[in-house]
């Protein structure tokens, strides 16, 4: 006697050896001996042998047709031999009656289970939503199989071209697009990237990083909705001052200014003049949803992406010939010792005689001229005119700049510029990725940065400890120490940062570009209409879940923004590689296998470096240049007879302490080794669910 059991879920025969009440003890066709439960057994059978029945049973099962056993199967609940009697003849044989039940669990769209054996048929309205979905399963495979061969065959179809970002960077992994991609980087042993970049689907590299970036950052699109900048409505006293900014010539945001009175008089008073968007533009308004949204002007060469509508910036920026609405710092110093006196803050217009522009002046402004070494016939009569007053901030940047220092422990190292690029050839708004670029320097540290730079510390550092004086909470910045791997944090307590040498340090100088600034200064001009009890009225408050929020999003927006800006200085300084036709750099070793190159914005992996010393200088061999990863690799091809340099060992703080990176490496989602049922969507339900 044999019989058929199912055994979870997958059918077994074997030789019945003995029966008890509730189990049975059966022979394995592989001579093992199990016991099964009575409820279990399906069939009893003496032949055919068990090698025998489940071959010949499958070749039938193969050839029933489903409508046809559908119509033939019992309205009730029946047993699969009932089929069997139905279908095939009344004295059906064991292999047809095992025929039937492999049909049966082979169709849970026709059949649902209604115990061990038992099925019923599923209603005609279920069965006919089940086909159908099985219907398009099957167009949607041999869409992903068209897709597939077309992208193997070198070209990419439109609907993938329309998807690219988000199946490479954002995938749906259930999506026809990415399953095709999938398959066709398997069909052709290809990485899935390779495999678009050679079915045209990346047809600009450019372009690669920039809709990506969009894709991630913006995907609504970079356009403002229709907003007007309100008007200032306060009653601002008219400042007594003639201030001037300084800025690069593509700056377009103005927010700051300075003015020097008192020369001559024993008692300097400088003035910092910040733009005051935050007297117009209201918390929860049309327009901080515009900013909070974006958080951060956006920089890359040749381009930018505002925090703030141009009409908006251009109503509160701080324009030459106007009398600009500001939140001014007015601090007094003994002009022979430099001592801090005191300090005030003004809401006021402010008359803005002059736009300086850095790159313009940083040859004509120098330590030699502000000393009166070279003659002042080398600047504009406006220029010269200014001498005094510039010769007194440098005085006095180099003076503050060394207090710092000492609170800060060592000196800040300047010995690497500051890279500038100009792309030539811009048609439009927006670089097409083939211009010609030029990359420039700018010294860090050079006296009209420093002036600014120490201006713009001195104003954070004293409004992030007066919102504290008077119980106002702020967004500050702050490093517990300068110790390696302790990074600067954002938060509400002012706490000191030691990479700067300040007490404590609140953004509030670039309200135009950055939200943190706009929002501090909210707190700021609460603090400035009413001092001590300014905490009850200030727009955010001590614990405030608000304030929280916007240092997370912001903190988040400003690395992804950091990070796009580094790359796309990256791709500029490689296409800078190609279109000079540089084949060799000299750099300096900075760590392990990395160099930084000595006259371009480029750090890179090389070869050949083991056993040399940090800060060793060597020529290095480029070798090629990928676009879209952004990487390039080179081989040390000669150690140079020049001494170790020192910059090496400090490896690029910036103004935060904060050390530079490479661009962040491309991190595609998609998964190649993923099963493919992992990939495969929701199987169509079993009716029996219903």
């Amino acid at each position: 006697m044999h019989i058929l059991f199912d055994e979870a879920g997958k059918l077994m025969t074997g030789r019945l050896l003995s029966e008890a009440e509730n189990s049975l003890q059966v022979e394995l066709e592989s001579g093992k001996r199990v016991k099964v439960k009575a409820a279990n057994a399906l069939l009893r059978f003496d032949k055919p042998a068990p090698a025998q029945l489940m071959p010949a049973a499958t070749t039938l099962a193969e050839s029933m047709e489903l409508e046809l056993a559908y119509e033939f199967a019992p309205e009730d609940e029946f047993g699969f031999a009932d089929l069997a009697h139905e279908y095939f003849s009344a004295s059906a044989s064991t292999p047809e009656q095992v025929a039937a039940l492999l049909c049966l669990q082979g169709a849970p769209h026709y059949f649902r289970r209604a115990g061990k054996g038992r099925y019923k048929k599923a209603p005609p309205e279920v069965l006919a939503q089940a086909l159908a979905a099985i219907e398009k399963k099957k167009q949607v495979q041999a869409q992903i199989d068209t897709w597939a061969a077309e992208l193997a065959a070198g070209h990419c179809p439109e609907p993938v071209r329309e998807q690219l970002y988000r199946i490479l960077f954002r995938p749906d992994k259930n999506a026809p697009e990415y399953k095709a991609v999938v398959e066709a980087a398997h069909l052709s042993h290809t990485a899935p990237l390779v495999l678009l970049q050679k079915a045209g689907a990346i047809s600009s590299a450019y372009q690669f990083h920039w809709q990506r970036f969009l894709f991630d950052q913006f995907p609504k699109g970079t356009g403002f909705p229709a907003l007007q900048a309100p008007a200032i409505t306060d009653e601002l006293p008219l400042a007594s001052v003639q201030a001037f900014s300084i800025d690069d010539s593509q700056t377009t945001e103005i927010d700051d200014a300075l003015s020097v009175q008192g020369l001559g008089s024993g008692s300097i008073t400088l003035g910092i003049h910040i733009a005051a968007p935050g007297l117009a533009i209201q918390p929860e308004g049309a327009l901080d949803q515009v900013a909070r949204h974006r958080l951060s002007t956006v920089y890359m060469p040749g381009h930018k992406i505002t925090m703030l509508p141009d009409e908006v910036v251009q109503a509160y920026t701080l324009m030459a010939g106007r009398d600009c609405p500001a939140v001014s710092l007015y601090v007094s110093f003994d002009e022979t010792t430099l001592e801090q006196r005191e300090s005030r803050t003004v809401l006021e217009r402010v008359p803005i005689a002059l736009n300086l522009r850095h790159d313009q002046l940083d040859t004509v402004i120098t330590e030699a001229w502000l000393s009166g070494e070279l003659p002042a016939s080398q600047a504009s009569p406006e220029i010269a005119a200014l001498q005094p007053e510039l010769a007194f901030l440098h005085r006095l940047a180099r003076h503050l700049k060394a207090q710092r220092e000492v609170v800060r422990g060592k000196p800040e190292n300047f010995n690497r510029p500051d890279y500038t690029f100009r792309l030539e050839g811009v048609q439009g708004n927006e670089p097409a990725g083939n211009e010609r670029v030029v990359i420039g320097t700018r010294q860090r540290g050079s006296p009209l940065d420093l002036m600014v730079a120490e201006a713009m510390i001195l104003a954070n550092s004293t409004w992030g400890n007066w919102l504290a004086e008077c119980g106002v909470p702020g967004i500050y910045r702050s490093q517990a120490s300068l110790a390696p791997g302790v990074k600067v944090r954002m938060g509400t307590k002012a706490q000191p940062h030691a990479g700067i040498g300040v007490k404590s340090y609140a953004w509030s100088t670039s309200p135009l570009r950055r939200y943190v600034d706009l929002v501090n200064q909210w707190q700021i001009i609460a603090c400035a209409r009413h001092g001590r009890t300014a905490a009850l009225v200030a727009p955010f408050k001590p614990k405030d879940a608000n304030l929280f929020s916007v240092i997370s999003a912001f903190d988040a927006a400003y690395t992804a923004y950091n990070g796009f800006q580094n790359g796309m200085e990256r791709y500029w300084t490689l296409q800078h590689l190609r279109q000079h036709g540089t084949t060799d750099i000299t750099a300096t070793l900075i760590k392990d296998n990395l160099v930084r190159a000595d006259t371009l914005p480029l750090v890179l992996p090389v070869m050949g470096a083991d056993g040399l010393p940090r800060g060793a200088h060597v020529r290095v061999r480029l070798g090629e240049i990928d676009d879209i990863t952004l990487d390039v690799h080179g081989t040390v091809i000669e150690r140079l007879d020049l001494p170790v340099d020192d910059m090496a060992e400090e490896n690029g703080a910036g103004e935060d302490g904060e050390e530079e990176e490479l661009a962040a490496p491309l991190a595609l989602a998609i998964d190649m080794n993923e099963t493919e049922e992992a990939a495969q969507p929701p199987q169509t339900p079993d009716p029996a669910t219903h």
